[in-house]
């Protein structure tokens, strides 16, 4: 069993960006979940915006609140993750929330008692119970060994979250889970699966902008590809990723921010941190989805 090093046993942490009722909602939920448990604290970091979010998580006294002053993407979560006292970190969005208490208690305890666990990633609903699948997590709705994680819903260790640095700053949105997910990995602790642990997610991604649905992917996926694939399989999935980069950006009407991932691509330096096969094979799953023959046969 895990020794406990933090009075506060857990972390939560979400982001907030111009979404004034859907961060209202998830501080509602949250402060009636947990005004029994002075052991589990909440930070909610704002990412610069202006419709008000930042005055409302100001006042709020049972949080703590951080103004990141500016839209960071997904490198204001560091801020928060920084400050977290808690042994574990349940990461959310402005727009998610654990299902219940037992969810949150259940995840403590599994991180207590499996020491092998780095990351317990939850199952993902919407609000009318709906399954939100993703090829981040298992098909099957059974408990064990996962890829990756949904980072709306997912909890890690705080002491290796920052051991890995957290997440990839320069990533700003998109593939960082799964760079997070491979530095796990590399770390020897592994990805757990919980269906029993549920977090409600209001949002559906389908709502973001055409130009960074085709921008962040294309450029992030070739940013791993590079760090973490053998030349040999590097060529095929570079190629494969810019193939159907290039098809969302036509179907979208977005080339010139698709020329623009392409050369950011491969103008910033990637070191390179090559997976050993075993490892590669665990991210099949990462392959298939950035593979131009499995996207086009739909082979899962």
């Amino acid at each position: 069993m895990a020794q406990h090093t933090s009075s506060t046993r857990l972390s939560i942490v979400f982001l907030n960006y111009n979404r004034l009722s859907e961060t209202r909602q998830t501080v509602s939920q949250l402060s009636s979940l947990l005004k029994e448990r002075p052991d589990i604290e909440i930070i909610a970091v704002d990412n610069g915006s202006e419709d008000g979010t930042a005055d409302f998580l100001a006042q709020q006294k049972n949080l703590t609140f951080i103004e990141t002053g500016k839209n960071l993407g997904i490198a204001g979560y560091n801020q928060g993750f920084e400050q977290a006292r808690g042994d574990y970190i349940l990461v959310l969005d402005d727009d998610s929330c654990p299902k219940d208490l037992d969810t949150i208690e259940r995840l403590i305890t599994q991180l207590d008692h499996n020491p092998k666990i780095g990351v317990i990633a939850c199952k993902i609903i919407n609000e009318h119970g709906q399954l939100q699948s993703s090829w981040h997590l298992p098909k099957q709705q059974k408990a064990g060994a996962s890829m990756s994680f949904i980072g709306c819903g997912f909890a890690i260790r705080r002491d290796l979250f920052a051991d890995i640095g957290w997440y990839p700053a320069s990533f700003f949105l998109y593939q960082n889970e799964v760079d997070v997910a491979i530095q796990v990995r590399r770390h020897g602790y592994d990805i757990y699966y919980d269906p029993q642990t549920v977090v409600i997610h209001r949002g559906e991604a389908s709502n973001r902008p055409n130009w960074r649905r085709v921008y962040y992917p294309t450029r992030n996926t070739i940013w791993l590809i590079r760090r973490y694939f053998p030349l040999h399989d590097a060529i095929y999935l570079i190629f494969s990723r810019l193939s159907i980069g290039l098809i969302r950006a036509l179907q979208s009407r977005e080339f010139t921010w698709y020329w623009k991932a392409v050369k950011e691509a491969f103008r910033q330096p990637v070191p390179s941190q090559v997976l050993p096969r075993k490892l590669r094979r665990e991210f099949k799953a990462f392959w298939r989805q950035n593979s131009l023959w499995h996207q086009l046969t739909r082979q899962r």
